[in-house]
């Protein structure tokens, strides 16, 4: 892959006015939790607030994608508890020394609060902070959380030019890179809610339509709009909420479920959403049937609320799609996609279905007018591909089909099934690919024999690829076909539901062990010469249980992985990431690909490395989310290299209820070998460093194996860290000193096996 520098790929703003600190490793990462308002309008200049935590330091802001800067305007945060405790009974022990000093000095006078909050230096500010504090603890509907606590104010650019749609954005520090959040670039008048509008409407809007609104949901609150709506238009109320914060992790229901209810002039509730199908985000579709002045209302599901419920809501007689048909093609082949929906001009679009090598799917584009394109998505496949022919709905008149084959189709009305008639040997797969494209469909596939038997039935499987999915309806069945044939495959929608947008695409084929990969972060921040731990996930298919080999593709020079494969069986992997000590200064991106190389089992195959972020949902699940881009920041100066190295070996082989021992070389000559200690990052189960001793010129580290803990043939990485652990001498001053301890790096990592006997195999 060629470098990929800014601004063609990202945009970084970095303050120029960095003290001598600024390259200091960061001990706390930085995280962001909302940015409100969470987009803005081509060709504009604006403020927003990011809320999150550890980001004092910030010096920073990654935005991917060109056209949109961003400007650190100022840092806030309100008081904690004990800072505005410290500060009451500074107060109060103050006003009671005064009010002594009066007593002996036999004085009357009163002492003013002026004079105590001179005399501890308590200053304006202070007092306005303190009464911030009390009003938010006197709140019984507020959830304080230490995430979202700190404020930083940025003013955003976004240039004429900008692209349409979604941006990542994070904040960096001297050390380290926030986790992204979404920020999204539009072409309407952006408005923002005026609060209080919980009783009477905001007059925001006005008559100005397209708009966007953008606001924040607070406990119990009601967000209301007014706007003047005239007879015959043919209104889209669409709401995003979930779409700019797919997961919060210390909430239940794990998002921001936005409702939407649409009053007229009279009070008459005429329209309302909880969501659009199966997406969360709600979305109304409403024709005015007469001039008036009519009222959005928006609220979380159960009225909960905190300052990351953000939405943005769109207003306007606007295109929207509702399904596309079909979802995807052969590649190099050429296909009419339909799309429908509201407020279409341009329905059809004749495509050459290309392959893109990174992904599955590939983004089109349809102009509406002049101002507006619908972007849809198309899975481009190998297979042949056909339409489903009606009548197909028994087995009289099953279509007939021949494997491998991919089906598009629809389940047209309720009731409707689709069946298809083939003849095969040996096991057969129906997967259906509908919910995760969009459509309603709940699908449900079947298979029965010559005699009518059924010999095969799934309704739903769980896609671990798709974690923003809520109900994962798509269905996935496996079945053994004794005999030639002929069988009957039944698809229909398990809640005998139907409709134009219940569009689905079906494989019909044989198994085909495959698998997906992620790896986590999706943005590193990294100092020259350093080593980097990252994790890649592996989402196996059809029982695919071979290695794993990871490579870089076309990296700059000097960056590589060590510990680049992922076990067979295993569903995730922690390796290491090199940086050269000289790399670029602009940030750039990074590909990475996974690649079977063929047993007997399994056939060759390559497969991207999609980045993705670990979300927690609802205090509990951890969902890996896929990103845009793998971001690469090389900053601050070059990294100490560690003084000391592991012997080279291939594979670490440990015996469980043993020790393993590793050599170690100095590299320096300081610290001394008795202040150096080896540690695991996130070590494996049942394995940790059990000692390190000197020996001779070098180190032995000793690795120990709980026998109860640590499963035979369980594989993968260890990844050690260098620490120097030291007692300064004492002083008149510290007589006492503690024990310090500072990193000295982090290791390459080193693939590890746990067998039978004890052995470590040098290169």
């Amino acid at each position: 892959m060629p470098l990929l520098r800014v601004p063609a790929i990202l945009a970084v703003t970095v303050l120029l006015t960095l003290d001598a600190g600024l390259h200091a490793q960061s001990t706390k990462e930085p995280h962001v939790g909302y940015v409100y308002p969470a987009g803005g309008r081509q060709n504009s200049v604006f403020e927003v607030t990011v809320g999150g935590q550890f980001i004092k330091e910030a010096n920073g802001v990654y935005i991917s994608g060109s056209g949109v800067k961003a400007e650190i305007v100022k840092w806030y945060r309100p008081l904690t508890q004990g800072e505005y405790v410290g500060l009451s009974l500074k107060i109060r022990f103050k006003r009671e020394e005064l009010e002594e000093e009066q007593k002996k000095a036999g004085k009357t006078d009163p002492i003013t609060d002026e004079m105590v909050y001179k005399a501890v230096n308590v200053t304006e500010n202070d007092l306005k902070e303190m009464e911030i504090y009390r009003k938010r603890d006197a709140d019984p509907k507020r959830q304080p959380n230490d995430q979202i606590a700190e404020e930083l104010t940025l003013r955003i650019t976004v240039d004429a030019t900008a692209e349409l749609g979604k941006r990542e954005m994070r904040v960096l520090t001297p050390g380290a890179m926030s986790n992204p959040i979404w920020f999204q670039v539009s072409q309407w008048e952006e408005r923002r809610e005026t609060e209080p509008n919980d009783e009477t409407p905001d007059t925001v809007i006005g008559s100005t339509l397209p708009v966007v609104v953008n606001g924040q949901i607070m406990p119990g609150e009601v967000d209301r709009f007014s706007f003047a709506g005239r007879k015959g238009t043919r209104l889209v109320i669409a709401a995003d909420a979930r779409e700019l914060m797919p997961y919060l992790a210390d909430a239940v229901p794990g998002w921001f479920q936005a409702v939407l209810a649409l009053y007229d002039s009279q009070g008459n509730e005429v329209a309302y959403a909880g969501a659009f199908y199966y997406r969360q985000d709600p979305v109304i579709y409403y024709e005015v049937p007469q001039d008036g002045t009519y009222v959005l209302e928006v609220h979380d599901s159960i009225y909960r609320g905190r300052e990351d419920f953000v939405y943005r809501i769109t207003l306007g007689e606007l295109p929207f799609v509702t399904g596309i048909f079909p979802l995807g093609a052969r590649a190099d082949q050429d296909v009419t996609v339909e799309l429908q929906g509201w407020n279409l001009v341009e329905t059809q679009l004749n495509v050459r279905a290309r392959v893109d090598r990174n992904r599955p799917i590939r983004w089109y584009s349809i102009p509406q007018t002049d101002k507006v394109s619908i972007r849809f998505p198309l899975r481009i496949d190998m297979m042949t591909e056909i339409m489903e022919q009606e009548p197909n709905d028994g087995p009289e008149t099953a279509q007939a089909i021949t494997l491998p084959v991919i089906i598009n189709g629809r389940i047209d009305r309720p009731d409707d099934e689709d069946v298809f008639r083939f003849d095969a040997v040996g096991r057969v797969v129906a997967e259906v690919y509908a919910r995760r494209a969009g459509s309603p469909l709940d699908s449900a596939v079947s298979v029965t024999d010559a005699t009518g038997a059924e010999i095969g039935f799934n309704d739903d499987f769980r896609d671990e690829a798709e974690p923003l999915i809520t109900h994962h309806a798509d269905s996935l069945m496996t079945a053994a076909m004794s005999g030639k044939g002929p069988y009957c495959l039944t698809l229909k929608d398990a809640q005998r539901k139907g409709g134009k947008d219940f569009i689905y695409r079906m494989y019909v084929r044989a198994p085909r062990p495959d698998l997906d990969l992620r790896v986590v972060p999706s943005c590193i921040m990294a100092r020259p010469g350093s080593h980097v731990p990252i994790t890649v996930h592996a989402i196996r298919r059809e029982g695919f249980d071979d290695p794993i080999h990871l490579s870089l593709v076309d990296p700059p020079e000097g960056f590589s992985l060590s510990g680049a494969v992922v076990p067979g069986k295993a569903d995730q992997v922690k390796l290491t990431l090199t940086v050269p000590p000289v790399a670029p200064k602009e940030p750039f991106l990074l590909e990475m690909e996974g690649q079977s190389r063929g047993s007997s089992r399994h056939r060759r195959f390559t497969r991207p490395v999609i980045p993705a972020e670990s979300m927690m949902q609802a205090f509990l699940w951890l969902q890996i989310v896929p990103a845009e881009q793998w971001a690469i920041l090389v900053n601050g100066t070059p990294a100490t290299k560690p003084p000391l190295e592991l012997l080279p070996v291939d594979r670490i082989n440990i015996r469980p209820g043993g020790s393993t021992l590793l050599g170690a070389k100095l590299t320096a000559k300081y610290p001394p070998p008795n202040e150096l200690r080896v540690e695991l990052t996130n070590p494996p189960k049942g394995i940790s460093v059990e000692k390190v001793s000197p020996e001779g010129p070098g180190l032995i580290v000793s690795l120990a194996a709980d026998a109860a803990a640590a499963e035979s043939g369980q594989e993968g990485n260890l990844i050690f860290e260098v620490v120097r652990e030291w007692t300064p001498a004492p002083t008149e001053e510290i007589p006492k000193p503690q024990t310090q301890r500072r990193s000295l790096g982090i290791l390459p990592a080193i693939p590890f096996q746990v067998a039978g006997q004890a052995q470590t195999r040098r290169k």
